[in-house]
């Protein structure tokens, strides 16, 4: 079965930053929709006509990727805030109960970039954020979707979730 959307295609990939540097090794195939909200839209376009088998090699700017590094989403918040055990890396869901913080996305996903004893460093940005990647993938199966997947445009996985460098364990609700 040709790519084209709509349809479920599977996917391995290695992703490196444009140093050679390893971010995320996908060695188990996992499902993505293609035509709707799972892939970026240079993937698809990569992937559009391929088959099973297929490999491909993708040099991916920031902004057809992960976006381009905002630093208006980085915000100091009291360091009375957080719990006593928080590390560098840790990420939380929104901002923490009773921000007096303005202006920023309350449904963002905030990484901890550095702690003081007064205050806590949060940035809102996804951590690939202003990178530039380099994607080998390998489609290991394609088939057509459910009416479900159609109707979600979604297979419920998502590639930044699968790309995210900061492990769930890390996460903070």
């Amino acid at each position: 079965m040709q790519i084209s959307a709509p349809c479920v295609v599977s996917l391995t990939w290695r992703l490196e930053d444009t140093q050679g540097n390893l971010i995320d090794d996908l060695e188990e195939p996992v499902e993505f929709y293609y035509g709707g909200d799972d892939l970026f839209a240079s993937v698809e376009t990569a992937l559009l006509d391929q088959e099973a088998g297929c490999t491909t090699k993708l040099q991916l700017e920031p902004e057809h990727a992960f976006g381009l590094y905002d630093a208006d989403l980085v915000c100091f918040e009291d360091r009375a805030m957080f719990p006593e055990h928080i590390e560098t890396g840790m990420q939380f869901d929104g901002l923490p109960e009773g921000s007096t913080t303005q202006g920023m996305p309350l449904d963002a996903i905030y990484t901890i970039t550095e702690i003081y004893s007064s205050h806590v460093v949060l940035d809102g940005n996804h951590p690939l954020a202003g990178i530039a990647l380099r994607l080998m993938l390998k489609v290991d199966d394609v088939r057509e979707a459910t009416d479900e997947e159609n109707e979600n445009r979604s297979v419920g996985n998502s590639a930044v979730s699968v790309l995210a460098t900061v492990p769930p364990s890390s996460r903070m609700h």
